[in-house]
């Protein structure tokens, strides 16, 4: 009995030498495939070929760059949202921006349009136009040395709105009692219309510049009436502009001339 146990001893270790010997060649073969790198880092990729190689390295690249884009992208947009929805929010800002851009541009067309509507009310156009008298505008009196015995008149309006100056001046030196003809051919086309700070002018003949005028006398004051539109008298508040120190010198030859839209219109008579 002992002597069968003896015999099979040995039988039984050289067995397992054997199969010890088959495992580490076998372990050696798998472990090993020619370039070094072990088959476990394969078994956790693809199948060890070029196409399963490339998309592997294609499937990291990807990775990485969604990775980058998406950090990216949440910095840009302050950390909101995935790479993707991020990148259409920025997209969906700049158009939104863009047209808002245009609108603002459209709202700055309208600003202008209405500050040129703007630029015209303060001209006269915010309410009716009136006619020019007295209480809406401002006349100076100005004796001139070319065409000898002549006065300007000028009158400007400081009102708020646009007035119109009908006729002609209806002028009163001193005591008189009745006011001077006009000069019926400087009768302009159109009446004279005076925006906001715009003035309207008209001379007077004061005397004959060959003294062949009758009842010359020294006048110290003066007052200016303004004729309605139908030429019937006058209308609203009168001027008194003030006459030089010394008064001026009138006599029966004194007319007026229509009001005019230019000095030069008017010193033309």
């Amino acid at each position: 009995m002992s002597s069968f146990r003896t015999a099979r001893t040995p039988r039984v270790r050289l067995v397992g030498a054997a199969a010890t010997v088959v495992l580490a060649a076998l372990s050696l073969t798998a472990c090993n495939d020619g370039t070094g790198v072990k088959s476990e880092g394969r078994a956790t990729g693809t199948a060890p070929t070029a196409n399963g190689t490339a998309t592997a390295s294609s499937q990291d690249e990807s990775a990485a760059g969604t990775t980058q884009g998406s950090g990216t992208d949440t910095s840009a947009s302050g950390g909101n949202g995935p790479a993707g929805k991020t990148s259409s929010s920025k997209a969906s800002g700049g158009t939104t921006g863009g047209s808002g851009g245009a609108g603002g541009t459209g709202k700055s067309g309208g600003s202008g349009e209405a500050a040129a509507s703007g630029g015209s009310s303060g001209a006269g156009a915010s309410g009716k136009p009136v006619t020019c008298e007295g209480s809406v505008t401002r006349t100076t009196a100005a004796p001139l040395t070319r065409p000898v015995n002549h006065m300007l008149l000028t009158v400007t309006n400081t009102g708020s709105r646009t007035c119109f100056l009908y006729g002609y001046p209806a002028v009163r030196f001193g005591e008189a009692q009745a006011v001077p003809p006009v000069i019926e051919d400087s009768q302009p086309q159109a009446v004279v219309t005076l925006e906001p700070g715009q003035s309207g002018y008209a001379s007077v003949n004061l005397a004959a510049a060959d003294g062949s005028g009758t009842n010359g006398h020294t006048v110290k004051s003066l007052t200016v009436h303004f004729q309605g539109r139908s030429g019937n008298g006058s209308v609203g508040t009168g001027a008194h502009p003030s006459l030089p120190a010394q008064g001026v010198y009138v006599d029966d030859s004194l007319k007026v001339t229509y009001w005019q839209q230019s000095m030069d219109d008017a010193v033309s008579w």
